[in-house]
């Protein structure tokens, strides 16, 4: 993995220049296992990320904007009883493991001096943050609680002694030496970067492969020289944060890796270069979780209607066959002089053809012949109002479907908060029951819209769902705003506010457009905008539907890029 003991290592020196004797003003938990440290150090606010996330466990500092919970979790109300208010002495990394420890000094609730230590310990799955007691080495609690039932080796539960993952038993790379490597290294049975990890501690398999790139035709000279020189950039602080991008993945370093094919990108610190690869991708992981219920459940209506679309036009096909009944009753009346009773069937001539050509009618062996002429002028009218009926309900199914539509897509752009206003709006349209009695919302909670800012300084919102799309557009946008979406494509409303923007502004406001929108990985992407005047919402129209005119279409092509930068702006 690329956040290997090595990584943490420059990671732990890069936040000791930034934080430390800072002190921590404010604790927030936005989700499950990630804190939000808010610490003022260097006269400056710096907002310290610590994740247990099973995925993207890291820490660093973040410039990222984290939603947080109206009621704080338990954990959050301990973290802040014991660090609010507390100085952040040191912070140290338990040899090259990949754990992090914050030490904090502070006065407890009696004014007393407390000592305590935030440990975070970044390993996959089993990832977790713990508040520990430093004189009695205690546990104060987890962000997740482990039992001797799961591991043996120690319980991760308040009151329990901090007992610290099993040590490894492996050699310190920083102080190894050519002879130590030659040591160590059986050169006769190949694999020597799995042997380099099996050898050293903090070594991933990533740092390990890079270094037997770097040997070039790897032999007993070249692997020690190419480990000594990588190890002495390490020491010497000589880090190149990293993501190197190709058609397969991303992946990031600390240094920069030359066995990996693809565009490099650098960066001027670890945490800008995290907060780049893990842009949208911890909070899409998030979304998945959160809305996985809704996201079948939504694919499961627009599958429903789109199989009640096939049968409707079945149906439809069947009541075409109007005419030719109303067509059968007439020639039975006309003809009826011809006909007994117990034919099956008779053939007449059509006057209604130009032709003057036959027609044969089936016939009822058991009814009359005003009978068999009353059946077909019945079916002819049963036929005529179906056909009317069927036809409302497949435009109201293909209503539905491209609803569904609209909204799958919201859910593959949505940020956490988006999801319960997806529900909410399911739930106030009577798709789906509310689940449980929640705390009411105050009644003029408004939804909470994204802000970018153009490269001149204008303002651009972007709505992400139907009811901060409906809010946008008709309640927040003026008249004379730009308004701006996909042709023909499920997405955003976007509205720049300026009566005249730029070029420039209308083209980054039209990537957003692109990008929120289910064309998202497509090129060339037709934008259109009008004035915020042009666009109306039908009487009666679905949540987040509208019609514009007097429009003018503008090609993009979808660049995260771009969206990061106007993001940042904000």
């Amino acid at each position: 993995m690329s956040f290997d003991g090595l990584f943490t290592k420059a990671m732990v020196e890069e936040l000791q220049a930034t934080l430390k004797g800072g002190r921590i003003n404010k604790v927030h938990q936005p989700y499950k296992n990630e804190i939000i440290l808010v610490i003022r150090a260097n006269g400056k606010n710096h907002k310290l990320l610590l994740s247990a996330h099973p995925s993207y466990a890291r820490v660093q500092l973040t410039n990222e904007a984290y939603d947080n919970p109206s009621i704080p979790p338990m954990f959050c109300m301990l973290l802040r009883k014991h660090l609010e208010g507390y100085i952040l002495e040191d912070i140290q990394q338990m040899d090259l493991d990949r754990i992090i420890v914050f030490n904090v000094k502070g006065r407890n609730e009696i004014g007393d001096i407390s000592y305590k230590r935030l440990i975070v310990e970044i390993m996959g799955r089993h990832s977790n943050i713990t508040l520990v007691d430093q004189e009695r080495n205690m546990i104060l609690d987890c962000i997740k609680h482990v039992s001797y039932a799961v591991n043996s080796h120690r319980a991760l539960l308040p009151g329990q002694l901090y007992v610290a993952p099993p040590a490894q038993n492996k050699a310190n790379p920083l102080e190894a030496d050519e002879t130590d490597v030659l040591r160590r290294m059986d050169f006769n049975s190949g694999k020597l970067d799995k042997q380099l990890v099996q050898h050293y501690s903090g070594f991933s398999p990533l740092l390990a492969k890079e270094v037997v790139f770097q040997s070039g035709l790897a032999n007993r000279t070249t692997i020690p020289a190419a480990f000594i020189k990588t190890m002495d950039k390490i020491k010497n602080k000589e880090v190149q944060p990293t993501i190197t991008i190709n058609e397969h993945k991303e992946t990031f370093y600390f240094l920069q890796l030359d066995h990996i094919q693809g565009e490099q990108r650098h960066f001027e610190s670890l945490s800008l270069m995290l907060d780049r690869y893990y842009f949208g991708k911890a909070e899409r992981d998030r979304v998945k979780q959160q809305g996985n219920d809704l996201e079948k459940f939504i694919s499961n209506e627009k599958e429903k209607n789109t199989k009640k679309i096939e049968k409707l036009k079945l149906t439809m096909q069947e009541a075409k066959n109007a005419e030719q009944f109303q067509l059968y009753g007439e020639l039975i009346t006309a003809h009826m002089y011809a006909i007994q009773r117990g034919m099956d069937e008779i053939e007449v001539n059509n006057y209604y053809d130009e032709n003057n050509s036959n027609v044969l009618i089936p016939l009822d062996t058991q009814k009359t012949p005003s009978q068999n002429a009353q059946i077909y002028f019945k079916k002819y009218q049963k036929a005529k109002h179906a056909k009317q009926v069927v036809q409302e309900q497949i435009d109201q199914a293909y209503e539905e479907v491209n609803y569904f539509d609209h909204l799958l897509q919201q859910i593959q752009a949505a940020s956490p908060k988006d999801i319960e206003e997806i529900r909410e709006e399911l739930i106030e349209g009577g798709y789906l029951r509310e689940r449980q009695k929640k705390q009411k919302k105050p009644v003029n909670a408004k939804p909470i819209l994204d802000y970018f800012v153009a490269s001149d300084g204008t303002e651009i919102i972007v709505g992400k769902n139907n009811k901060q799309n409906d809010y946008l557009t008709n309640k927040l946008a003026a008249k004379d705003d730009i308004w701006l979406h996909t042709k023909d494509i499920p997405g955003s409303h976007v509205v720049i506010r300026d009566k005249a923007p730029s070029n420039e502004v209308i083209q980054e406001a039209a990537c957003l457009a692109a990008y929120f929108s289910k064309a998202r990985n497509s090129s060339s992407v037709p934008v259109d905008y009008t004035k915020v005047r042009n666009v109306k919402k039908p009487s009666g129209a679905k949540p987040g539907f509208v019609i514009y005119d007097q429009q003018q279409t503008i090609f993009v092509t979808p660049d995260e890029e771009k969206v990061i930068l106007l993001s940042k702006k904000k």
